[in-house]
């Protein structure tokens, strides 16, 4: 095969050719790119007809530093296979990797003695999940920030880059939330309040539900945050059908209502009595069959799980047998056999209450002195909270409009009321609100000029690095060395990184990066034709993520080699996941690692997941999974489709037929096969699955082909082969992650000047093994995350 022969070849050529290049370069150093532009490339890429607009006739071999775009295009689409096309003949391997080496040694020589850092905005807003957990490190406060907050938009992937402006409706909602958790947090009393949640109508409760106790079923776990000491109302409803019955009732049943996993009260639900109608029927009373699941209950302050449950009968308390999988929800196609939770309401404080020891109050006021006033206090708390808050040391004038609200507070404060706590909870409100906390900010030095790279300082750099790996703002440690100017010594940024990887709040990379990249969000929006999938349900919706999150979580937070994500040997089920995968001797809904060593499933290729949300809801579309595949894993995205190209609809050919049959009209098109004979072939090799993630031999009664084909040629002969390959070359895996990586870290979309940035990234990656750890390390000590560039220049 061409590409390990190339791949070799190139590194050989690194080894002498970077050095050379560095010094200056030499003579002969574009000899290798003229020679195998003449013999592969100008045919198709040169004059104003040049196909793509990639004219090479008019880029300096000899200088690839002076047309970089052109030149890392190149790069990136010969080392990738898409160049030359697989139908063309083939260039001679060693010559290529000549040519490849010339090129990166000169653009990544040109980077080194000037680099190109890019810009990031001087103003970037939080987004809700960085907006989320700042508040949670900030105040122990658990927020629902997709309440509070409006939706953010979606950039390069991710939703932490299009984050520049602040629209006046943002803004109100932002001094809602700021005004609601300030409140929360000091545990001012403000009069009855509540939340609602409501179970998705698809989740299935016939068996047992994750974080209840053994011996129950169905229902769920409510985290709430009780802002006072007091007394609240819990009240529960069920779920109910179109015709407003609860399903499954046909016997009586018990149900518990629990606070942190402990009984506070049962109740017993009865059939629904028989009532008489207006025209003398008799039709059952479904309205009362709930109405008396409710309880007052006498709560400390604080974060509290409440449960909602119904006691499991005629079956054991450990974790249950194996069964086939069986969707409950449905009361037309898979109706409940018992009933369901619909929606769990806390109300409250109701009638007296107080602030009591909440985990809030300490983190706002712990460790204070008691013998300070209360507006010693007040100041010395407002002091610290601003620090981290602003995520920098903090001035007199960052103080005096904060103790200027908590003066206006206390002296508002009304009769028999805490005037500490009211000018407490106003000037909370004024830091959350306050730009320095909604803004991650970047200024230039003075004397700077457009364009000129500079290294960013120590408090800048924390920040980079904690919403980097924990999308939340740096703890005490990281900002005290950034304070100290010590943050930037060698080797310090390292050290930092995997103490913050080892640290919980590294799950973001999970929950925030992976949720973005491998696009597990578009979970949430799947619903896969109830005809065709009808074990399909919220539960396995699930599991798909948390499969995904556990696989992600593992290989950055623990030093795995980035390649695990691939193929890694193992995989994360729980009983309704496992059910659906067919795998056997997994029971009962907690999630735990399963030895694969055959890796029938486990890597991404293979999760329900990433098959689901790469499919319509009726049938796979090898045209979203190869696409994937090219965006996700190799690094190269196909372009949007031409305007005038329809769409593959189903009825363009017949049916019945195969989708790779269908797939045929859109390469017979020209213009279409430009990139669906490096899309398709792609997709094609995962059509051993179906919609939702399932094996399958057959499609529409015929045998399943999953024949394929690799950028630059290579056949596949389904996914294993397709693992194969990308493992084959861990580079472009690597460099794709990288990218991504990059794009998350510095919020904002990458440049060619960004290339030498991320191959230096992926050599230091390859020579640690492929391990996470270095990686990671490797993009926060890189050139774009440690340096900007000055003024409006890119």
């Amino acid at each position: 095969m061409i590409r390990p022969v190339i791949q070799t070849a190139t590194r050989a050529v690194l080894a002498g050719a970077f050095v050379g290049a560095l010094c200056g370069g030499g003579a002969g150093a574009g000899e290798p790119v003229a020679a195998l532009l003449e013999q592969a490339c100008l045919d198709c890429h040169a004059g104003p007809a040049a196909e793509g607009g990639l004219d090479l006739a008019a880029a300096d071999p000899h200088d690839p530093a002076a047309d970089a775009a052109v030149w890392e295009a190149v790069v990136r689409r010969v080392r990738t296979g898409q160049m030359p096309p697989a139908e063309m003949p083939r260039p001679d391997a060693a010559a290529v990797a000549a040519a490849l080496g010339a090129l990166e040694s000169g653009l990544d020589a040109a980077a080194a003695r000037t680099p190109r850092p890019g810009r990031t905005a001087t103003f970037r807003r939080l987004t809700r999940a960085e907006y989320r957990h700042a508040v949670r490190d900030l105040l122990a406060v658990e927020v629902n920030a997709a309440e509070l907050l409006p939706a953010d938009q979606e950039g390069h992937g991710f939703d932490n880059v299009t984050v520049g402006g602040l629209s006046p409706t943002r803004l109100n909602r932002f001094v809602s939330a700021a005004e609601r958790i300030a409140r929360q947090a000091v545990g001012r009393p403000g009069g009855a309040g509540g939340v609602t949640v409501r179970l998705p109508p698809d989740r299935t409760q016939e068996a047992h539900a994750a974080g209840l106790p053994p011996g129950t079923r169905g229902g769920t776990v409510v985290s709430h945050d009780f802002p006072r000491t007091g007394e609240y109302e819990i009240a529960v409803r069920l779920m109910r059908d179109r015709n407003e019955e609860v399903e499954g009732l046909d016997r009586p049943h018990r149900f518990e209502i629990l606070l942190d996993g402990e009984p506070a009260a049962s109740f017993t639900v009865e059939p629904p009595r028989r009532k008489k109608g207006t025209d003398g029927w008799e039709a059952p009373d479904h309205a009362a069959v709930d109405r008396h699941l409710t309880v007052r209950l006498n709560v400390p302050a604080g974060p509290h799980a409440v449960g909602a449950t119904f006691a499991r009968v005629g079956r054991s308390l450990i974790e249950t047998a194996r069964r086939p999988p069986d969707a409950r929800f449905n009361f037309y196609r898979h109706p409940r056999r018992t009933p369901a939770v619909y929606q769990v309401t806390i109300s409250g404080p109701l009638g007296a209450s107080e602030a009591g020891d909440s985990p809030s109050r300490r983190r706002l006021l712990g460790g204070l002195s008691e013998g300070l006033s209360d507006d010693d206090r007040a100041a010395a708390a407002l002091a610290r909270l601003a620090r981290r808050a602003y995520r920098r040391p903090v001035t007199d004038a960052d103080l005096a409009p904060l103790l200027a609200l908590y003066d206006a507070g206390r002296d508002a404060a009304q009769p028999g009321e805490r005037a500490f706590d009211a000018g407490l909870e106003l000037a909370v409100a004024g830091v959350l609100v306050n730009p320095n906390f909604l803004f991650k900010i970047e200024r230039d030095p003075p004397g700077l000029t457009d364009g000129e790279a500079y290294p960013v300082d120590d408090v800048a750099l924390a920040s980079r690095l904690s919403f980097f790996l924990w999308a939340s703002g740096p703890d005490d440690e990281l900002l005290e060395l950034a304070e100290r100017g010590e943050l930037s010594r060698p080797g310090e940024v390292g050290r930092q990184v995997r103490r913050m990887l080892a640290d919980d709040r590294a799950d973001a990379l999970a929950e925030n990066f992976a949720g973005q990249w491998l696009r597990l969000r578009n979970l949430e929006g799947a619903a896969p034709d109830m005809r065709r999938f009808p074990d399909f349900d919220d539960n396995l919706r699930d599991a798909f993520r948390r499969e995904s999150e556990l696989l992600v979580a593992d290989v950055l937070r623990t030093d795995r080699p980035v390649t695990d994500l691939l193929a890694p040997g193992h995989a994360y089920l729980n009983e309704r996941l496992a059910m659906h995968y067919g795998l056997p001797g997994v029971r009962g809904s907690r999630f735990r690692k399963v030895p694969l060593p055959d890796n029938a499933r486990g890597g991404l290729l293979r999760q329900g997941s990433v098959l689901t949300v790469t499919s319509y809801a009726t049938r796979t579309s090898p045209v979203l999974r190869g696409a994937w595949v090219l965006e996700n894993l190799l690094g190269t995205p196909p372009p949007p489709p031409p305007p005038d190209i329809p769409d593959l609809e189903d009825n363009t050919v017949a049916a019945g037929l195969p989708v790779r049959e269908r797939l045929a009209e859109h390469r017979a098109n020209a213009a279409c096969a430009v990139c669906h004979d490096r899309i398709d072939p792609l997709g094609l090799a995962l059509e051993g699955y179906d919609a939702v993630g399932r094996v399958r031999r057959l499609e529409e009664d015929r045998p399943v082909d999953t024949t394929g084909g690799f950028p630059g040629g290579e056949s596949l002969a389904g996914v294993a082969d397709l693992e194969a390959a990308l493992l084959d070359r861990p580079d472009l895996f690597a460099t794709a992650l990288t990218e991504k990586l990059l794009i998350y870290a510095l919020g904002r979309g990458l440049t060619p000047h960004d290339a030498p940035a991320v191959r230096a990234i992926v050599r230091r990656a390859e020579s640690g093994g492929w391990r996470s750890a270095t990686l990671l390390t490797a993009v926060a000590e890189s050139v774009p995350f440690r340096m900007r560039a000055a003024g409006a220049s890119p």
